[in-house]
């Protein structure tokens, strides 16, 4: 059966989520996790927890899914190894180095790749399976039938989320909150600028970026037969009540092999929803009716006091399936034996029966007594017993046997599995390159391109898979210029859409070209399958030096870091292979799966001049991303051609001009000002993040 994973921000959340029925749960401790702002547990929690699962059959994953520095990486190591002792089934994990780490210092426990890897192609799961990961989580927007093909063809587990709440942008892929307010998705401290006010034309008078909550209700059966391994729900920073009414619901249905009933899907509602529920992704139905607000209502209060009754006052819904033997034998001492389904068993001794001086012990009594398992997290399913003839033995002496026998099952059940720990090695540091960093240019299409940028002599010119492929005169212009040109892969691109990446990509292969940008996992594999050499783009989260390390054992030949990071933090990385960051141009803030400017005006007019209106008034431009996808951009450029002394001394291989809403006049006058030729400055810009504390 499909096992369901529950969320759990507190262990009051554990307790609801385990005692209505989930397989397993999924917790944070410490500093590392997507949800810093919820409770989370302490490390005494933690390990109770892991023994109050464990004793019960559930499973237990920890959350180490953030972005993390080199700083921080060595006591995440410390998280990890106390993970693996108190006997965490699975570390769920989204930074490369982190999972570099993992490798290194647990190397026997198991690691499940995060929905914030932004795995959402079969390429990406392949790979995941190559970095010696488990399992992966794939991304919310995908639709069944590319569930179906990833699950048919996985050479590990998947687990999709299948009840909570949606982001807008791909999970990973999200610079909104870090860039607007300082608190980082990537870091566990969203701040959810997603489910503000926004609007068109100037007014901030709606929400067209807050979706409603997923709800697969309907689809469990499908998925199961998909061969889906996990269906997980979402809400860690959701009270236990919350837990304890959606985990039983789905636990009810999937144990009982049916769908949620309309009823129980009213009751999911009144537990939390915005406006109700959305499948709109699942089914491939994009559209305005997928969004939806929170409304102000009161609390179901009748609802909640029914949920906690399901998990507090130490309530035993849950119940293990025991076998029990006894034997009592003349002569020697009445023995005890308790099996469970997972094949553990013990054994324990009592007194020596004695002569029968009235009734004696029959093996009826003996098997009545000992099936008594009340109050316990298990439930006997047979006792088999073999009584000597005229013995016996006192009742108490029967209890205490079952008593003892059951609290050795559960300290076998508890027990951490034996596992390798090493200590954490950070490696050998590489050193900072001296020179000055090269200029790539990358831009959103080819008319931005012209014979004046090129004559400025950019090391790198970043063009778009499609756009290189539609205009081959482009590419052939560069190549005169002595100008090479590397293929930039879009954000996002499923399986459905992977034949057209690979016509664009072949036609660019036979134009000359050999460099690919790649920002998703699904990109490198496939670019570096097609003989491209493959650079590293910030999609991939580039945070610390384990992660460059790996992505030089991966075979990239270069790596964009992050821009979340500040300066001192790029300069200390080892930077294992030719390092670049964004130096100018408007940061993505989101890359939506939805079309926003189709959900407004019910028509396509990607190429005009979109701009998205905050509740402050700033205009953020919305432009056509790859495959009818929008990408919403910074209503400020970075700009930092004046603070060239700071950036040159990072030990960067190169600094990149990011070209998005500029026409091919302005890409040659924000060059010309970056090579010091010129006076051009825009008119309202940022530093971005690079002198800014990131939470």
């Amino acid at each position: 059966m499909m096992e369901l994973l529950a969320p759990a921000g507190s262990m009051e959340a554990v307790t609801a989520a385990v005692q209505n029925g989930a397989d397993a749960v999924y917790f944070g401790y410490g500093d590392f996790n997507a949800r810093r702002g919820a409770r989370n547990l302490t490390r005494e929690e933690a390990a109770a927890a892991v023994s109050y699962c464990h004793l019960r059959g559930c499973r237990v994953n920890l959350t180490l899914n953030t972005l993390l520095t080199d700083r921080e990486l060595p006591a995440a190591a410390e998280v990890a190894a106390h993970a693996s002792d108190i006997g965490v089934d699975a570390v769920i994990v989204q930074d490369l180095g982190a999972a570099r780490m993992l490798r290194q210092s647990v190397p026997d426990l198991p690691i499940h790749g995060s929905t914030q890897m932004t795995v959402h192609s079969l390429d990406g799961v392949k790979l995941c399976a190559d970095l010696g990961m488990t399992r992966v989580v794939l991304g919310r927007e995908l639709s069944r039938d590319q569930i179906a093909y990833i699950c048919q063809n996985a050479p590990i587990e998947i687990e999709v989320f299948g009840h909570g709440a949606l982001c807008m942008c791909w999970s990973g892929q999200c610079f909104f909150s870090s860039v607007i307010g300082g608190r980082s998705g990537n870091r566990g401290m969203c701040a959810q600028p997603c489910r503000l006010n926004y609007g068109w034309n100037g007014k901030a008078d709606g929400h067209p970026l807050s979706l409603k909550d997923l709800s697969l209700a309907g689809h469990l059966k499908a998925l199961q037969n998909m061969g889906v391994a996990c269906l997980k729900l979402e809400g860690r920073m959701k009270r236990p009540e919350y837990v304890a009414v959606v985990t039983g619901i789905y636990a009810r249905a999937l144990k009982e092999d049916r769908e949620p009933t309309q009823e129980e899907i009213e009751v999911l509602k009144q537990a939390f929803s915005r406006q109700g529920f959305t499948d709109g992704y699942y089914m491939g139905q994009k559209g305005p009716d997928m969004f939806g607000t929170r409304q102000e209502e009161k609390e179901p209060k009748e609802l909640y006091a029914q949920a906690r009754a399901t998990y507090e006052k130490s309530v035993e819904n849950r119940k293990e399936p025991v076998r029990i033997y006894a034997l009592v034998q003349s002569g020697r001492p009445a023995q005890a034996a308790a099996e469970d389904g997972q094949g553990n068993v013990v054994h324990v001794e009592g007194p020596v029966p004695e002569e029968a001086r009235n009734v004696p012990l029959s093996r009826e009594k003996v098997e009545g007594q000992l099936q008594r398992t009340g109050g316990t997290p298990f439930l006997c399913e047979k006792v088999t017993a073999k009584v000597g003839e005229n013995l016996s033995l006192p009742l108490s002496a029967l209890n205490d046997l079952r008593r003892r026998v059951l609290e050795e099952l559960a300290k076998e059940r508890q027990k951490p599995p034996q596992r390798r720990k090493e200590s954490y090695q950070p490696g050998v540091r590489y050193e900072n390159q001296k020179q000055p960093p090269v200029f790539t240019v990358s831009v959103r299409t080819a008319s931005q391109l012209s014979a004046e940028l090129l004559r400025l002599r950019p090391h790198l010119i970043y063009l778009p898979t499609d756009e290189g492929a539609a205009h081959p005169e482009v590419v052939e212009l560069c190549r005169k210029a002595g100008v090479p040109v590397a293929a930039l892969l879009p954000r996002i691109c499923t399986d459905r859409e992977l034949p057209q990446l690979e016509r664009e990509l072949a036609a660019l292969r036979a134009l000359g070209v050999e460099e690919a940008l790649a920002g998703t996992w699904g990109g490198v594999r496939r670019a570096r399958q097609m003989g491209f050499q493959v650079r590293g783009d910030y999609g991939l989260g580039v945070y610390n030096s384990q992660t460059m390390k790996e992505l030089k054992r991966l075979g990239l030949v270069g790596a964009t870091v992050s821009f979340e990071m500040k300066f001192p933090q790029i300069r200390d990385l080892s930077k294992t292979v030719p390092t670049e960051f964004i130096a100018y141009g408007r940061l993505p803030l989101m890359i939506t799966e939805s079309c926003i400017i189709y959900n407004h005006c019910s028509r396509h007019t990607c190429n005009n001049v979109n701009l998205l209106t905050d509740r402050k008034g700033e205009r953020f431009p919305v432009v056509k991303a790859w495959g009818c996808r929008n990408e919403i951009l910074n209503a400020k450029k970075l700009f930092l051609a004046d603070k060239q002394k700071e950036w040159q001394r990072l030990g960067l291989w190169g600094a990149r001009l990011m070209f998005t809403t500029e026409n091919a006049l302005e890409c040659v006058q924000v060059m010309e000002r970056y090579l010091n030729q010129g006076k051009y400055q825009p008119n309202d810009y940022t530093r971005g993040l690079y002198y800014r504390d990131v939470e």
